[in-house]
């Protein structure tokens, strides 16, 4: 019975994965998996050699596919149930017997790195308590959040460079919960319309703005001073994870500081817009990624 219930989660799964995912092999599938989403996060891995980028895509992999369970089915049951499976394919994968093909190829990088099992299921937590938590009343209620949906991510990066002290790890945390908050700001629309609000609701008190007008897809001057507000917190996230950058040797930094840039850049688009998030959504476009990393190396080689 257990078997089949397995067989029947795997084959739900199935559907969330790329057409051709059955002529893919496993370290491919993940390759597809993370080029085709994360754009955020690896704006600089072309500067990683091919032999540790493949082990990124791995475990982004494995995020973008417990970020599908979560919010492609609709249904917040079958998602529970498809990530309790998620779960247990993850402590097998630790067991040493992988069954599906991202942890098939996730299993090398994990033995390579001795990453820990902790911020994989920290992640699978998060994903649950979106199908449970749709309101958040306070900002260190959200925070909360983004300790296990977003910094897991930074912490197992930093551990593919081979850091794993607890100062470089500290740093990384605000990095991943402002690009985690920027993605907040950039999809309020999407989140909404899933029946999610990531606004703290004492914020949205605070500068007036009620749940209706967000329905409504209003942009008043409550709206502006309410993201105004939660733009500034973002940004002095990213601004005090900076100094990881400096902290990196090799290529890595160039990712560690994209990582900021990039998230910086997307919180001067949403200003630029007017905080008009509803108009359509706002990214940072590839010729401005390429600008972002044509400065961090100039920067770089001139010693600046």
């Amino acid at each position: 019975m257990h078997g089949s219930c397995q067989k029947t989660n795997a084959d739900t799964a199935r559907a969330f994965l790329p057409p051709d995912a059955a002529r893919l092999a496993p370290e491919g599938l993940c390759e597809k998996l993370a080029r085709t989403h994360y754009e955020n996060f690896t704006v600089g891995s072309i500067l990683l050699p091919r032999s540790l980028r493949r082990h990124v895509y791995n475990v982004y992999a494995y995020c973008r596919v417990c970020d599908d369970l979560a919010d492609e089915t609709g249904e917040p049951e079958l998602s529970l149930r498809l990530l309790a499976w998620w779960r247990e394919e993850l402590e097998e994968c630790y067991r040493g017997r992988p069954n599906h093909p991202v942890f098939q190829a996730l299993r090398e990088t994990i033995e390579r790195f001795d990453l820990p099992i902790e911020p994989f299921r920290d992640l699978i937590s998060a994903f649950e308590q979106d199908q449970r938590v749709t309101r958040y009343a306070t900002f260190e209620a959200l925070l909360g959040y983004c300790s296990r949906s977003a910094n897991p991510v930074g912490r197992l990066f930093l551990c593919l460079l081979g850091y794993r002290d607890d100062a470089r790890q500290r740093l990384a945390d605000p990095i991943c919960t402002a690009l985690q908050l920027a993605n907040f700001w950039q999809d309020i629309p999407a989140d909404y319309a899933k029946g999610r609000i990531y606004i703290p609701l004492e914020d949205m008190e605070r500068f007036g703005y009620t749940e209706a007008e967000l329905r409504n897809r209003i942009v008043n001057a409550g709206f502006a001073r309410l993201m105004r507000f939660e733009i500034a917190r973002t940004r002095e996230l990213f601004q005090r994870g900076a100094p990881l950058a400096g902290l990196i040797s090799g290529v890595g930094a160039a990712d560690v500081a994209l990582f900021t840039a990039g998230g910086l850049a997307l919180l001067g688009a949403i200003e630029r817009s007017n905080y008009n998030v509803f108009r359509g959504r706002i990214t940072v476009p590839a010729p401005r990624k390429a600008l972002l990393l044509a400065r961090w190396m100039a920067g770089r080689w001139s010693g600046v």
